[in-house]
């Protein structure tokens, strides 16, 4: 059962106003499903909207954000359960500990990466959880398709990118996170 989801997102709102809206958005579907956020601690972009999401309707926040950005100003004060560690490899090794499912919405580098390192730990076998990107307005089709091509070119099994949900609706992405079967990591 999910009880407990990894978002991963930009520490920026973007340039629409409905970025920070669908995050805030997809926080409050987290709050009214009882599901407990899990994210990076901070308090500006679509980072605070999602919490704001679920904070501002009921649910519980679990912020981990790393001592260097906490020093720089960036933790967010209305966090229930707050976590500063070492850096980011500690911040994303926690996180995925922590949590039950692991969903990218809109963000650049940072966010990709993290999801990247779920998707990838897959295949060796050190991530049994599920992923997902909430693919709003179609932020991750460019990525969905390089995965099938990576698919397609014989990079990258079929187990492997069948464990990678693409999606919009709430409903449908915890279905996945509840369905989940984790694939036998690749054996050489």
């Amino acid at each position: 059962m999910i009880k407990k989801i990894a978002v991963y997102c930009g520490a920026r709102t973007g340039n629409r106003s409905e970025y920070a809206k669908t995050a805030y958005e997809f926080g409050k579907k987290m709050a009214e499903h009882q599901i407990e956020l899990v994210y990076g601690g901070g308090k500006y972009g679509l980072m605070r909207a999602v919490a704001d999401g679920v904070l501002e309707n009921g649910g519980i926040v679990h912020g981990i954000i790393t001592e260097e950005l906490k020093d720089r100003g960036a933790a967010y004060e209305k966090v229930q359960d707050f976590r500063v560690v070492e850096n980011m490899d500690k911040r994303k090794d926690v996180m995925m500990k922590l949590a039950d499912g692991m969903v990218a919405l809109p963000g650049s580098i940072g966010t990709l990466e993290e999801i990247s390192q779920a998707i990838s730990w897959t295949a060796i076998g050190d991530n049994a959880k599920p992923v997902a990107f909430y693919n709003y307005d179609g932020f991750y089709d460019n990525l969905d398709k390089l995965l099938k091509r990576m698919n397609q070119d014989d990079f990258l099994e079929n187990i492997y990118l069948d464990a990678i949900y693409f999606g919009i609706d709430f409903d449908k992405i915890l279905q996945f996170m509840e369905d989940y079967q984790a694939p036998a990591y690749r054996m050489y």
